[in-house]
Parts: C-alpha cells; sequence; structure tokens
C-alpha cells in the first residue's frame, strides 16, 4: 500500500492536505486520513501508482517522493482486516486546483501538522487507523 501526504509552507509552519473519506467507500468512510492512498497495479511503480491516485482522487497532479514505510494492521467492522507494509510518499501543492472526485473523498481540509497529532491524540474515531503512523514518517523525511 502507499499513503500520500501533499503538503505546503504556510506561515512558517508545513500544512497537510486531508480528504475526508467518502461516506461508502468499503471501509473507514466518512474518516479523515492523509491526501490519498492506494495500492499500485502489476506494472506500477509505488511512485507512479501514487502520482495516479492523487489525480483520480484529489484532481491534480504533484511529484511525489517516498519518505519511508511502516507495518500496520487493522481490523474493521464489515470483517475485513489489513495487514499491510504502506510507503509514505510525500509531495509539495504547486499551483495546482483540489478538485476532488465525491466517489472517493467527500470534503478535504488544510491543517497543521503540530494540530492534527493533536486532533488525533483527542480524537482517534474521526482518523483512519494507519494515519498516525503514516504522519510519524511524513514528519520524519527531510526538510
Amino acid at each position: 500500500a502507499f499513503s500520500v501526504f501533499i503538503y505546503r509552507r504556510h506561515q512558517d509552519q508545513i500544512e497537510i492536505l486531508l480528504q475526508k473519506r467518502a461516506d461508502k467507500k468499503y471501509h473507514c468512510g466518512g474518516l479523515w486520513t492523509n491526501t490519498c492512498c492506494g495500492h499500485p497495479r502489476p506494472e506500477e511503480t509505488t511512485i507512479e501508482a501514487g502520482e495516479r491516485r492523487l489525480h483520480e482522487e484529489m484532481g491534480f497532479l504533484a511529484k511525489l517522493t517516498e519518505v519511508g514505510m511502516f507495518h500496520y494492521i487493522a481490523p474493521f467492522d464489515n470483517g475485513l482486516t489489513e495487514n499491510e507494509i504502506d510507503h509514505v510518499l510525500a509531495g509539495e501543492l504547486g499551483d495546482s486546483t483540489i478538485n476532488m472526485n465525491p466517489e472517493e473523498a467527500s470534503d478535504y481540509r488544510w491543517i497543521a501538522a503540530t494540530e492534527l497529532q493533536k486532533e488525533i491524540t483527542l480524537k482517534p474515531e474521526r482518523f483512519t487507523p494507519w494515519l498516525d503512523k503514516a504522519l510519524a514518517v511524513f514528519l520524519q523525511r527531510p526538510a
């Protein structure tokens, strides 16, 4: 799997673009998460897959780099369990316009990384189970 973080520098802070997963997603519908996520197709590299899904989910293109990876296991209410190695990809937003796909995301917002960490601690039920681990990897990337 991969988790994409699109970020921007705003008033000496790093802000992250979050998406709220569409309610009808097969798991974690209605929860806030990183900018987009997914799985590579057999012929794709992780970077190619991340850039493809970013365009499919959020409607814009950005150059991505891999910043690390982690493993997680998450059981869901629908009986499925994810047991994945997740590659964390990052890219800076350029002059792109966000045009999210409503089949994938119901909302988006920018949030300072430090504020996101606080929100995850205070209200973890509002976020996907992999976000805290992916965020920790993202925040360890070279500036």
